[in-house]
C-alpha cells in the first residue's frame, strides 16, 4: 500500500513570541514493513537554523530555531510511504519465561529490550497495573495471547472520550478514570505489561481511516494515533531460521493488530519521548493551537518525484521574517 501523510500544526501567539527553539518528530521510520519514499518539512516563518539527527531509539528528529519575534508558527510535514502487512505474531513463549529472559542477573548480558521494561516519565511500574492485568496473565499462557487478551479488555473496559484527559495525563490517572484517548489506552497497556515484568514500547503514528460511503475524504480530518509494541523473543521456523522481528504492534483503541494501514512515526518509552512537536518559547503567554492530519491512499503508479528531505530555507532577516 502507498500512503501520503500530511501533518500540519499551527500556533497563534498572543503576545508575540520573542524567540523559540523547537524539536519535531515528524519523519516516519523506515523499517521492515514500511519505507519512506519522500519526506518534506516546511516551517513558517523560516528558521535561521534547522538540523536533523537520530535519537537513542532510532527516530529521526528535527531541531529548528526561531530567534526573532513571531506571532504565528506553521509546521507542515508531508511524507509518502510504502507499507506492507506485518508478519503475524506467533504465540510466543509462556509469559513467565519471557519475564525471566528480561530479569536482571549479575554478570549476564543486558538485553536491549529490557530498557522498555522500566518505569518512564508517564508510566510507573505500579501495583494498580498489576491488579488490573492479572486477569489476562493466566499461568503458562503464551505471551502474545496474554497481550491480545489485555488489549481486548482495555478496549472493552475504557471509554474513548476526547476531553477526559490531556497530553500530560499520567497513565495511573487514565487507569483510574477508565476513559481517555489512544495515548491513554496505550499508556495503560504498557503500564500493565511492564508491571508484570515484560517489555513494551509506545508507538506514535497514523492510521488510514475510510470516509463514509459516498463521502469525500476530508483534508485534515484525521489525527495522530498511538498504540503498543510488545517484545517477544524471536521464534524460529521449521528450518531453524529466526523471524525478522521481535516487536509486535497491538492497538488497544481499536482492538486489533497493526496492519499495512498503519504508519509508524516514532517509538519510545512513552509519549514524552516522541511528541510530534515540542519547544521552549520566550513570550506568547497565550496561544491557540490547530492540528490537522490527512492520511490518504495513493495509486502506486503515481511517481515519487519529491526529494527525500527538503531543506528548510533560512530566514532572510532574523529580526523581520517574511
Amino acid at each position: 500500500m502507498r500512503l501520503r501523510v500530511i501533518h500540519e500544526t499551527v500556533y497563534q501567539y498572543t503576545p508575540a513570541v520573542q524567540n523559540a527553539q523547537h524539536m519535531a518528530h515528524l519523519r516516519p521510520r523506515t523499517g521492515l514493513v514500511q519505507r519512506v519514499l519522500t519526506h518534506t518539512l516546511q516551517v513558517e516563518p523560516a528558521p535561521t537554523q534547522c538540523q536533523t539527527a537520530q535519537d537513542v531509539f532510532g527516530n529521526t528528529r528535527a531541531f529548528f530555531s526561531l530567534p526573532f519575534t513571531h506571532e504565528r508558527l506553521h509546521v507542515r510535514a508531508e511524507s509518502l510511504l510504502e507499507t506492507t502487512p506485518p508478519p503475524p505474531a506467533p504465540p510466543g513463549e509462556p509469559w513467565e519465561a519471557v519475564r525471566e529472559r528480561l530479569a536482571y542477573r549479575r554478570g549476564m548480558p543486558f538485553h536491549p529490550a529490557a530498557e522498555f521494561g522500566f518505569a518512564s516519565p508517564y508510566i510507573p511500574r505500579h501495583t494498580d497495573f498489576v491488579a488490573y492485568a492479572r486477569e489476562s496473565f493466566a499461568p503458562g499462557r503464551p505471551l502474545m495471547a496474554v497481550a491480545s487478551h489485555l488489549m481486548s479488555r482495555i478496549h472493552a473496559d475504557f471509554a474513548y472520550t476526547a476531553h477526559a484527559t490531556d497530553a500530560g495525563t499520567p497513565a495511573l490517572e487514565s487507569l483510574r478514570l477508565r476513559r481517555g484517548v489512544c495515548q491513554d489506552f496505550a499508556h495503560v497497556m504498557i503500564g500493565c505489561l511492564r508491571s508484570m515484568g515484560l517489555a513494551a514500547r509506545y508507538v506514535s503514528g497514523y492510521l488510514l481511516t475510510e470516509p463514509p460511503p459516498g463521502q469525500p475524504r476530508l483534508v485534515g480530518a484525521d489525527a495522530s494515533h498511538a498504540w503498543v509494541s510488545v517484545w517477544s523473543p524471536a521464534a524460529k521456523d521449521s528450518e531453524g531460521t529466526a523471524q525478522d522481528t521481535e516487536w509486535f504492534d497491538l492497538d488497544p483503541t481499536n482492538d486489533r493488530a497493526a496492519g499495512e494501514d498503519y504508519v509508524t512515526l516514532a517509538v519510545g518509552r512513552d509519549y514524552s519521548d516522541v511528541s510530534p512537536l515540542r519547544g521552549v518559547i520566550h513570550g506568547g503567554d497565550h496561544h491557540v493551537l490547530q492540528v490537522g492530519v490527512t492520511v490518504e491512499p495513493v495509486p502506486v503508479s503515481e511517481p515519487a518525484a519529491a526529494p527525500e528531505v527538503a531543506p528548510v530555507t533560512p530566514s532572510k532577516a532574523p529580526g523581520n521574517p517574511d
